[in-house]
């Protein structure tokens, strides 16, 4: 006979929720960095990615069984940044020029929205799952 579980689909979400809020989190670095020219390790700064991968499920010997979305890894992008010239500024090399962050704050902003809708969703979905939860402990209770 098959095990009959109530919360798979809550655990699940919760590990959307938290991938989604670390995704944020790295956005918001990006644009909050979008016009940094020297980090504290003296270069300038890169933009950021979030890798996402797929957890699987090791409990049971269940190796191949979903078990929700986890992070793999907070990558730099190496694309280039742009050149300003900006002669006055102490970054400005001997022609006048400044390398800017490889951030491009229209699209770290769609990339935000996205995170935002994906983190409602795993939301939405939780509280489905807690509800269809309830209603069937209220059914094996005889309150239906």
């Amino acid at each position: 006979m098959s095990e009959i579980t109530l919360m798979p689909g809550i655990g699940i979400c919760a590990t959307g929720l938290e991938a989604e809020s670390r995704r944020m989190e790295v956005i918001a670095n990006n644009v909050a960095n979008a016009q940094t020219t020297r980090g504290p390790d003296g270069k300038v700064f890169r933009r950021q990615d979030v890798v996402f991968g797929q957890k699987l499920n090791d409990a049971f010997g269940k190796k191949d069984s979903m078990a929700g979305v986890e992070i793999r890894d907070v990558v730099e992008d190496n694309t280039p940044g742009r050149r300003v010239y900006r002669p006055g500024h102490p970054d400005a090399g001997p022609d006048g020029y400044i390398e800017m962050p490889n951030v491009n704050t229209v699209a770290e902003m769609v990339d935000m929205m996205s995170s935002s809708r994906a983190f409602e969703a795993n939301l939405s979905a939780m509280k489905t799952s807690r509800t269809m939860a309830t209603k069937a402990l209220g059914i094996l209770n005889g309150n239906h």
